[in-house]
Parts: C-alpha cells; sequence; structure tokens
C-alpha cells in the first residue's frame, strides 16, 4: 500500500474539494452504488485516518444530514488519485493496445472540477479515529512515544513498522533510514545508545519529509539500499524477509559492512536472509 508521502499527497490533491458536493459519479465500482455517493459533501477529516492502515490521509466523503456515514477508500500497492485529469496510457499492454487506465470510482462537483480513483477498493464506514501523534508527517508527531517505542528490547526493524508509532513509515522508508543510520534491521532498541536513536528518529523524519517534497514537485525517489544488489560503497547487500513471529514479514535489504550487527547477551541474529 502507499506510504505516507503518497497518501499526503492524496489528500493535498482532495482537500481543494474540500465543502463541495458530488453531482455526478462515474466509474467502474461495482461494489459502491452512485446513486449513495450522489449529493455527498466531502469533508477533511482533519488529521483523522480514514482506515488507511497507512496514514497521512485524504479527505472522506460525508453524507449530508449523516455524519456517521464515510466512505473507506484502500489504495493496496498501485492505488492513485488524480485531480481534473484522467491517467493516460504510458505504454502499450500485452496485446499492443494503447488503453487508458480505467478509473475505479470519478467524482464531479458542482464546481465544475473532479476526482478520479485507480486501483481502490472502497466501502462506507464508521467515522475515523486516529492519533495524530503517530503520524510521522503531521506538526503533533510526538517524538517522545516515538522513541520509547524505539528502545525496547525489539528489533528495530519491527518497531519502525508498527504504525501506531510510526504511522505512514512502510518499507521502503524502513529499508533506507536503517541504512542512513547505519544500523543493523534486526538490532534491538535496547542495545543502542540514546544518541543513535535519536539519530535514527531524525533520520525517518527527514526522509519521509523529503520523499513527500520530491513527490510534490514530480521529482523521482533516489534509492541508496531498497531493492539494491550494492550499497553505494559497493559493498554486497542482502536481503531477508523480517517481521514479528506473529506479523507480516517484509523484504529487507541491509549492508553488513555499512550496518554492523549489535549483539544480545546470546550473541546470535535470527533472520531467514539471502
Amino acid at each position: 500500500m502507499p506510504e505516507g508521502p503518497s497518501v499526503r499527497k492524496f489528500q493535498l490533491l482532495t482537500s481543494r474539494f474540500v465543502g463541495q458536493v458530488v453531482v455526478k459519479v462515474g466509474g467502474s465500482s461495482k461494489k459502491i452504488n452512485a446513486s449513495d455517493l450522489n449529493a455527498l459533501r466531502l469533508q477533511d477529516s482533519q488529521g483523522e485516518e480514514l482506515e488507511e492502515a497507512q496514514n497521512s490521509r485524504p479527505g472522506a466523503l460525508s453524507a449530508a444530514g449523516c455524519p456517521g456515514r464515510w466512505l473507506h477508500f484502500h489504495f493496496g500497492l498501485f492505488g492513485s488519485v488524480r485531480a481534473n485529469e484522467f491517467s493516460r496510457a504510458s505504454r502499450a499492454n500485452k496485446r499492443g493496445d494503447w488503453k487508458d487506465p480505467v478509473p475505479r470510482l470519478v467524482l464531479y462537483f458542482e464546481s465544475g472540477g473532479f476526482l478520479v480513483f485507480y486501483n481502490c477498493q472502497m466501502h462506507w464506514c464508521s467515522p475515523p479515529v486516529t492519533d495524530p501523534a503517530s503520524d510521522i508527517l503531521s506538526a503533533e508527531f510526538h517524538r517522545g512515544q516515538a522513541l520509547d517505542a524505539l528502545c525496547t528490547p525489539r528489533p528495530v526493524c519491527y518497531t519502525l513498522m508498527d504504525q501506531r508509532y510510526f504511522s505512514g513509515l512502510g518499507n521502503i522508508i524502513k529499508n533506507e533510514v536503517l541504512y542512513l543510520a547505519k544500523i543493523h534491521p534486526l538490532t534491538q532498541g535496547s542495545l543502542l545508545a540514546q544518541p543513535d536513536l535519536e539519530h535514527l528518529l531524525d533520520c525517518a523524519i527527514q526522509f519521509t519529509s523529503e520523499w513527500l517534497q520530491s513527490k510534490l514537485q514530480g521529482k523521482g525517489l533516489h534509492l541508496q539500499i531498497y531493492q539494491k544488489e550494492q550499497c553505494p560503497l559497493g559493498h554486497v547487500v542482502r536481503k531477508g524477509a523480517l517481521g514479528p513471529p506473529d506479523g507480516w514479514k517484509r523484504l529487507t535489504w541491509w549492508c553488513p559492512q555499512c550496518q554492523p550487527a549489535v549483539l544480545s547477551g546470546d550473541g546470535d541474529l535470527t533472520l531467514d536472509a539471502e
């Protein structure tokens, strides 16, 4: 699913339509009844999550006169939002056809503008609830709360992906900031000195903010370790599926030389790596 900078960009695109009423509905979705969307007013969730697993969140549709009804958008890996334009084919498909992507939902507003949603799932939900203190792109992000989470005897790569403390921080950000901070992904946070934890948090905040700015300027992201075979210094990179025993295992890249392991008392690291 998209990471925080992507979803924050979606929020900025949709914010111009806050307060406007839907006058026409289009798109290929069969799970949402178009008649249920007509006459709805786009409202700002004011920092509240619309049940997107990684936040920094777009606006939400709320039924006029029915404040408890919100429309949830789940963007998955390839979802996107466009304002006042449709996506055009950038290359031919496998059959050689230049067919434009089909939008899942198109909302036309009273002002004449429109929003187009691609590759997303939608369903009605209760009002969004979240804590902006966990949103790494929020001005209300709670640094102390994040540091308390990082300093526990748990691999830092697990903690960085914990959306309770680092909402919007996804797998790309995790890999990049661990390399920037020169920390092995399986290092237990309790084994790191306070300045190292502070530096890791600084890297996470700075990288995420810079990625957002790059997106807003239409620039690509320069990655140093994610999906690389060598680090910038030419060292061979290792790859492993890492995650908590009861959670997702996410592909993780690290440089054993630039990110040396900090061992616990038993002197062992357990991982499934290539």
